[in-house]
C-alpha cells in the first residue's frame, strides 16, 4: 500500500468550471472547460478534453453550490482515461479570504456526510 501524501480528504464531486492558463507573465495564454471530479481544501482532480501544460498558472472559476468561486492553481500530476479525457491533479496556491470560507464551508459538508451526522 502507497502512502497517503495528501494535506487534506477528497470528496466526489462533480462541479462545472471554467479556467485560464497564465504564462511567467501573467499572460493568458489558453483557456477551456471542464470539470471536478473530487475537491478536497488544498486542490481538486479535474477533467478537461484537451491537456493543460503544467508549467502554467491556472485560474479557476469553480461553481460550488450557489457561488461561483475563482482559485489559483497548479497542475501537480496528470494522465488520461481509456476515453481520451484528461484528469489533473491541481493544487491550490492562491485564493482570498471569502474564498476560503466558501470552499471550507462547501468541504465541511461532505465531512459532516462521511462522519453520518
Amino acid at each position: 500500500m502507497g502512502t497517503e501524501r495528501r494535506k487534506h480528504p477528497r470528496f466526489e464531486s462533480l462541479n462545472l468550471l471554467s479556467y485560464v492558463c497564465l504564462d511567467g507573465n501573467n499572460r493568458a495564454v489558453d483557456q477551456g472547460m471542464g470539470r471536478t471530479l473530487n475537491v478536497s481544501k488544498g486542490g481538486i482532480l479535474l477533467e478537461t478534453y484537451n491537456p493543460v501544460d503544467s508549467e502554467h498558472t491556472m485560474v479557476l472559476t469553480i461553481g460550488l453550490k450557489d457561488n461561483m468561486v475563482d482559485i489559483k492553481g497548479k497542475i501537480i500530476h496528470f494522465g488520461t482515461d481509456e476515453d481520451g479525457k484528461v484528469k489533473s491533479g491541481t493544487q491550490f496556491i492562491e485564493m482570498d479570504k471569502k474564498t476560503l470560507l466558501t470552499l471550507e464551508a462547501y468541504v465541511a459538508e461532505f465531512e459532516k456526510q462521511n462522519d453520518g451526522s
